[in-house]
Parts: C-alpha cells; sequence; structure tokens
C-alpha cells in the first residue's frame, strides 16, 4: 500500500484492449499520484515456476493486461495528459520468451523457448542469465496510455498516438510522459511493467515482470499533441555503459532488413564468443542490447547499428 498516494488501483481493476467506454475504475483530480497494481504481460499466466509447457498453453486471450481506466477531471480533448514515473514496486521474478511468429526474427526461430528470471527487488542486482551473463535491471511501464477517440474495442499490442504499448525502456522512474487526450476524462491505463530491455525488445518480450507503479497525474490544457512525447530526469544507460558494448551492423537500402541484419550478427557473435545457443542469445539481445539509427543520409545505403553491452559478461 503506498502511505503518499491519494488512490490505489487494485490489481483485478484491469482490461484488455482500449475502449473510450470503459467505466472508470477511479476518477481522480490533477494532481493526484495514483497506486498502480499491475500484472505482468502474461496476466498471471507465466509465474516463478513457469515452465515450456506453460508457455506452449499460453491463453493470447489474456495477454497485455493494463490497470485502470483513471478518469481526471477536466481531461478533454485537445489536453495533454502529464504522467511522472514516481516509483516501482518490483514482483523479484519474471520472463523471457521466444513466442513462435511473434518477433524481429519469428522467420528463424520457430520454437518456443523461456527464461525464467529470479532477481532481488529490494537492491535491483543484476539478473542471473546462464553461465557467466548478468544483467542490470532497470525497471519500467511498456504499456502506458489513454483512450482512443475512436469507437469500439482496439487492441492492446500495436503502440498508437495516444500511447499504448510503447515498450520504451526509458519511460522508468523520473520520466514524465505526456499523452494526447481524445476523449473527456483521457481515461489512462497503465501495464506491461518489465525489469529490463534493450531498444528494439528485438524477440518481442523483454524481462517481463509483474510490479506495482506509483505515478502521479496532471493536466496540460490545450497542448495539441500528434504523438507522446517525454522526459528523463538524467542519464539513461549509466546501468549498461561501465564495460563498453560490442557493436555489430546492417547496411543496405532498406532499414529493416539493415536491423534484422544487425541483430543477426549479433547473435552469431554471442555464439562464436560465449558458445550461446542463437535462440539463448536472441532472448538476452532483446532484454540487453540496443539498435541505434547510425545514418540515414548517405544514400542509398542506410546504417543501423546494434550495441551490446559489455558489462553484462564482465
Amino acid at each position: 500500500m503506498c502511505v503518499a498516494c491519494d488512490h490505489t488501483i487494485h490489481r483485478a481493476q484491469h482490461h484488455f484492449g482500449w475502449n473510450r467506454d470503459f467505466a472508470p475504475a477511479i476518477r481522480c483530480q490533477p494532481g493526484s499520484t495514483i497506486h498502480f497494481e499491475c500484472l505482468d504481460s502474461s496476466g498471471g499466466q507465466l509465474g516463478s515456476d513457469a515452465t515450456l509447457e506453460t508457455l506452449k498453453t499460453l491463453d493470447f486471450g489474456k495477454i497485455n493486461p493494463v490497470t485502470g481506466p483513471v478518469y481526471v477531471e477536466g481531461a478533454e480533448p485537445g489536453d495533454a495528459l502529464k504522467v511522472t514515473i514516481r516509483s516501482f514496486e518490483p514482483s523479484g521474478y519474471g520472463w523471457t520468451a521466444n513466442i513462435p511468429g511473434f518477433g524481429l526474427l519469428a522467420d528463424q526461430f520457430l520454437e518456443p523457448a523461456l527464461h525464467v528470471w529470479t532477481y532481488d527487488p529490494s537492491t535491483m542486482a543484476p539478473a542471473m542469465y546462464g553461465p557467466g551473463g548478468r544483467v542490470p535491471l532497470k525497471p519500467f511501464t511498456g504499456t502506458i496510455g489513454v483512450a482512443p477517440a475512436e469507437a469500439g474495442l482496439h487492441s492492446v499490442v500495436p503502440p498508437r498516438r495516444v500511447g499504448g504499448n510503447l515498450d520504451i525502456r526509458d519511460v522508468s522512474i523520473g520520466t514524465t510522459i505526456y499523452l494526447p487526450i481524445e476523449v473527456a476524462g483521457a481515461l489512462l491505463s497503465i501495464g506491461d511493467t518489465h525489469a529490463a530491455q534493450g531498444d528494439g525488445e528485438v524477440c518481442g518480450t523483454a524481462i517481463e515482470s509483474r510490479m506495482n507503479v506509483v505515478a502521479e497525474i496532471d493536466l496540460v490544457k490545450d497542448a495539441r499533441l500528434e504523438t507522446p512525447r517525454f522526459t528523463t530526469s538524467g542519464p539513461v544507460t549509466r546501468h549498461l555503459d561501465g564495460a563498453g558494448y560490442e557493436v555489430t551492423t546492417g547496411i543496405g537500402p532498406d532499414l529493416m532488413t539493415a536491423v534484422r541484419e544487425s541483430v543477426m550478427r549479433m547473435i552469431d557473435l554471442l555464439g562464436k564468443e560465449h558458445g550461446m545457443a542463437p535462440v539463448d542469445a536472441y532472448m538476452l539481445c532483446s532484454v540487453c542490447g540496443d539498435l541505434r539509427i547510425s545514418e540515414v543520409v548517405d544514400a542509398p545505403n542506410w546504417v543501423v547499428s546494434f550495441y551490446f553491452p559489455r558489462i553484462v559478461f564482465a
């Protein structure tokens, strides 16, 4: 229980997808601090005792639940909802999976795979991955958004101009995100919490981990935002920078092809240098490696780089 919070939304008050007609879980005034009890992206199906068989029987109708929605008094279309992430209460366990048909290299990784993580929720010390690997942790909320104006139920999977499944790892403690409001009350929901993720989340999952989130909610009147924007409170990669990076590249006239090639080359490199099976390297890249567009001006070819933090094996 968050004693400094104005409201708590319990884990049972979750929903799937976005709908302007969902009844609010609570109503609050601008300036309120809210304690969101969130489920992991499996909706609690993959716990600390999950196995590959559990993954194979996953009910995809229960994927990516979000806690809410919150009706913010005075919020109107054209305003922006200002959400500042104050803290996380981690559970101490999580999972990363290769789910057939999902992910950047779904055509290459056809079989399911699962890694269950444990970590210390009080210290958030790096979590072990196989022999010798230790992944630095940085909790964040992958899904944060408000209801779209268009009527009906909309999938929670793709990100939208009103937010949603953004999977931006820097929406972490101290970050303020601004969301375009399309309906009265905004109808904010939060979920899909993670213990760590690389930029790109290349296998489709990060360290998916149940957490509670404390966020402060406010309004910016008549902001007229086209898409979300956010402000961080400090450096965003300090937890990974300590030992430098290994970097592979993809170069060519198609950015998505270059993205895929840069990741495939890192998977090969991790296999050669650390003896990792390709699917294990793929999942590890997803939780701590970063995709970057290095240049898009030297036509006809563009450069995409994949940065893997050496601190994982330091």
